[in-house]
């Protein structure tokens, strides 16, 4: 009886593990994909009428947060273009990357705090070692546009600035690593 027990629990310690293995293994993780669909699905059951997510809303300011992508102009010779991916997180806290668009260049990396004027519809960014800001107008809650730092609007075609959040675009396109 005492060794049947053993096993019993030998076994259901096992069957406990193999429940948990799957929910842990990167070849069963969720994509980038399916991760934004679930992200946006929950939104959109935010948006239909729960009054406490509105209201959680309001103290948190504007819903701008997200990752952003967008391919910026470049005035070097050798250089098409830029590649940028912003993400604004919950905590205030933000991560820039650049990256020239040629072959084989490296990625460039920012980090800071971001604050946001509701009056001016402005983001913020204030890197870590308190070199230039860095200004992006709020255009809604799923597109920015950089400006000068001094808040004024860059030379050129605005839409060459743009910043467009990850589940508000279809496809990835936009920035590849």
């Amino acid at each position: 009886m005492q060794s049947l027990k053993k096993q019993l629990r030998h076994d259901l310690v096992l069957i406990f593990f193999a429940m948990l293995f799957p929910a842990f293994h990167p070849a069963l993780a969720e994509s980038d994909k399916q991760i934004q669909e679930r992200v946006l699905k929950a939104r959109e059951m935010l948006q239909q009428g729960n009054n406490h997510a509105n209201h959680l809303n309001d103290l948190a300011g504007p819903d701008f947060r997200g990752v952003y992508y967008g391919y910026f102009p470049c005035k070097e010779p050798d250089c098409s273009g830029i590649k940028i991916t912003l993400s604004l997180k919950r905590n205030n806290n933000y991560l820039l990357v650049t990256q020239p668009a040629k072959t084989s260049s490296r990625e460039f990396y920012e980090k800071g705090k971001f604050t946001w004027n509701d009056d001016k519809r402005t983001v913020v960014l204030t890197p870590k070692d308190k070199s230039n800001t860095g200004q992006y107008r709020i255009v809604d809650d799923g597109t920015l546009i950089q400006l000068h730092p001094d808040g004024s609007a860059l030379a050129g075609d605005q839409d060459d600035y743009t910043l467009r959040r990850a589940d508000t675009v279809k496809s990835r396109e936009v920035h590849i690593h």
